[in-house]
């Protein structure tokens, strides 16, 4: 399927995004089950949207250069992150949100070190594309915490 000549979207394409868009769903549809406090169910939906949106900006276009650049894999190890965080916070609001604070910082560090090393430099919009992306995916991940930190206060 081709929308303009920039996007050429192959079957696989399509394999992908659904089921990225399944399990982000399927995601969504166990916490909401779950019932509990309305912070705790908008942390975890800020959380899933977040890394949702990563992903798929990461694998549509890339962050860094385009979505074929390699070093673009560390932002999906920051999802990798969130989701180990979660599992060993057991769902829990304050382990929670310590690992929504902990994937902050990991997004931040893997900014940090596209910046330092000057990755992806040589593309038109450097450096602002990555100061932008990370700047934004950090206060997600932070107003998740906040959120899972207000639910574990109540």
């Amino acid at each position: 399927m081709q929308f303009t000549s920039e996007v050429a979207w192959t079957l696989a394409d399509f394999v992908i995004f659904g089921g990225l868009l399944a399990g982000t769903g399927i995601a969504f549809e166990l916490v909401f089950q779950q019932g509990g406090d309305s912070d705790f169910r908008w942390g975890a939906g800020v959380a899933l949207v977040t890394a949702f949106v990563l992903v798929w900006v990461n694998g549509a276009v890339g962050i860094v250069g385009s979505e074929g650049n390699v070093v673009n894999l560390m932002f999906l190890g920051v999802v990798g992150i969130g989701a180990t965080g979660a599992f060993v916070a057991r769902f829990r609001p304050r382990g929670m949100a310590l690992a929504m604070i902990f994937t902050a910082v990991v997004q931040a560090l893997v900014g940090g070190v596209v910046l330092v090393w000057g990755l992806g430099s040589s593309g038109g919009s450097w450096p602002f594309d990555v100061l932008f992306l990370t700047g934004f995916f950090v206060f997600l991940w932070l107003f998740s915490a906040w959120l899972f930190w207000r639910a574990s206060k109540e």
